[in-house]
């Protein structure tokens, strides 16, 4: 199925027409003061940074139930408002930490924290790796796809892989390399680890960079410092690799430095086709301390029901959770998360009282999800994804927020991942509705569409739209914009300066969740399934759910 956006548009006429009153008051509904009570309440300092299996998870979960309660919206779990999520915490003690790299010319040892930031993923409470060989894997990356294997021709089985943040295409700014400046999946951490581990390495060190990675080294330190959690698996988790980490520049210098090689030259040798791995003749030992929680988290579930076909849902997320309390920091330790994402867990809030202000519910079902653990992975969709209380081939579609506009009205929205699905086409029709326009990420190099939780969704089928706030203000133009998002991620991303601001323009954020709602609420009073575009890679799996949904039943 493709839609066009005149057929989009001409299909809202008469709605509009119709139910100019009703839609009219869903909007009004959603107002910068009841944004910023909300806001100012998920992000205070008495629910402690929002991390899970915490104090602060009790009080956010709390007022999230008592809210939709209040909205008149149903348990969307059967009987509860909540869907447990069990996880593994493990809490790293930063004075075991310890790191050393030895070679021909002499040994290193990296300083936990400003040098290097290494963890195990592994359910024990000892790890350590010592005198594993050294690999310079270049990427790490195997894309059959794009022709390509950074571990031909390797056997790095018990070894440590070290290797670079992004991908060839990004080091290159070549558009024939993987997508060119705009990150793959490939480009991701995650991947990175998945990968060495799937290879046999023992260890796995990524060199970080600023540009490459989308966030400077505070990021990283603050962001695997602390508990940190992982999903429980049978296995629990021996598959993967004893030790994952981040090294900064500086330190793979001296450690490249070390080994006797070049690391800018090498660099410019990885991201040529054809790259094959380096033996670095240096042996690397590192070993920590845990201690281990078996925790249950909560995912927040409310549920508007259909009037017609009830088991079919339009669903709407944003993650409440954040990183907690440091109580390591000096001063100001709660890591208070206002922006990343009491903003989207408020409009959350904020599109289930416009929904329950109509005069009747959609057709479809729209369930309100607010989700734990996407910090630490994506781990709360992750299992939602795979435990879903609607099927995949009877979810409409997903509409996710991460970080809501708080800079002001702004002329254009950003698509994350523009292009891959039909429901591009739907949210192109609402922007116009309000005089706006539709941009892909101005910044595609970060891989923002493989860092929230819309991703869960993806990875199973189910169409997943993930807008961001746009640039092109409408005062101050796009320079001004990427000026201010730019001075975000350096001094208040993933930190405890990440605090609600008085200052903050609130109506860019309310038009962007108007525009939403506009999107959801044609989605659940249509009747069609939007799909992925043909080619991309998500495409196959939707195709099966739906002619799994409508086919014919089987006779005995």
């Amino acid at each position: 199925m493709r839609l066009s956006l005149c057929c989009i548009l001409i299909g809202l006429l008469p709605l509009a027409c119709q139910t100019a009153d009703p839609i009219r008051t869903a909007h009004e509904a959603i107002t910068p003061e009841l944004l910023a009570e909300h806001i100012q309440v998920l992000a205070s300092d008495a629910f402690l940074g929002r991390a899970p299996a915490s104090p602060g998870e009790e009080k956010t979960v709390t007022y999230l139930v008592e809210q939709f309660q209040t909205l008149g919206l149903r348990p969307g779990n059967g009987d509860r408002y909540t869907q447990e999520v069990p996880l593994s915490e493990i809490t790293a003690d930063p004075s075991s930490a310890q790191m050393e790299v030895r070679g021909r010319r002499g040994r290193l040892q990296f300083r936990y924290g400003d040098e290097a930031m290494f963890w195990t993923k592994r359910l024990v409470s000892d790890v350590s790796v010592t005198g594993s060989d050294m690999v310079f894997v270049g990427y790490g990356i195997v894309a059959p796809e794009y022709g390509w294997n950074d571990y031909a021709g390797v056997d790095v089985r018990g070894k440590t892989v070290v290797m670079l943040v992004n991908d060839p295409g990004y080091a290159t700014g070549d558009s024939t390399l993987f997508t060119g400046r705009a990150m793959t999946y490939y480009g991701r951490w995650t991947y990175k680890f998945e990968e060495a581990a799937r290879q046999g390495a023992a260890a796995a060190l990524i060199i970080h960079e600023t540009g490459p990675a989308g966030y400077p080294w505070a990021v990283v330190e603050g962001s695997w410092s602390g508990p940190q959690f992982t999903l429980v698996n049978a296995q629990q988790n021996r598959d993967r690799c004893a030790i994952e980490g981040w090294l900064t520049y500086e330190a793979a210098q001296r450690l490249f430095e070390l080994a006797g090689q070049d690391l800018t030259q090498l660099k410019a040798a990885a991201a040529r086709p054809g790259f094959q791995a380096v033996p670095l003749n240096l042996r690397f030992s590192a070993s920590l301390r845990n201690t281990i929680r078996e925790v249950r988290s909560q995912n927040v579930l409310a549920l508007l029901p259909g009037r017609e076909r009830p088991d079919e849902v339009v669903i709407y997320t944003a993650h409440w959770d954040h990183l907690g309390v440091d109580p390591s920091l000096p001063g100001d330790s709660i890591y208070n998360g206002a922006l990343d994402n009491a903003t989207g867990t408020a409009g959350l809030l904020a599109l289930a009282r416009a929904f329950t202000a109509l005069p009747e519910p959609p057709a479809r079902s729209v369930l309100f999800l607010a989700v734990t653990a996407e910090e630490q992975g994506l781990l709360g969709s992750a299992y939602y994804a795979t435990h879903p209380v609607f099927p995949p081939e009877k979810t409409v579609a997903v509409l996710n927020m991460d970080g809501l506009n708080v800079l002001g009205p702004m002329r254009d929205v950003t698509v994350i991942g523009y292009g891959l699905s039909e429901l591009d086409d739907y949210a192109a029709a609402a922007a116009e509705a309000q005089g706006r326009y539709l941009r892909p990420d101005p910044e595609p190099e970060k891989g923002y569409y493989y860092r929230s939780d819309h991703f869960s969704f993806a990875r199973v089928g189910i169409p997943a739209l993930y807008l961001d706030a746009g640039i092109d203000h409408v005062t101050h133009g796009s320079e001004w914009t990427l000026a201010r998002r730019a001075e975000y991620v350096e001094r208040h991303y993933h930190k405890p300066s990440d605090e609600y601001d008085p200052a903050w323009d609130l109506r860019g954020a309310v038009e962007d969740l108007r525009l939403f709602f506009d999107i959801g609420y044609r989605l659940a009073n249509g009747t069609d399934f939007p799909n992925w575009r043909e080619g991309t890679p998500f495409r196959a799996l939707r195709d099966r759910q739906r002619a799994q949904a409508t086919a014919p039943p089987t006779t005995p």
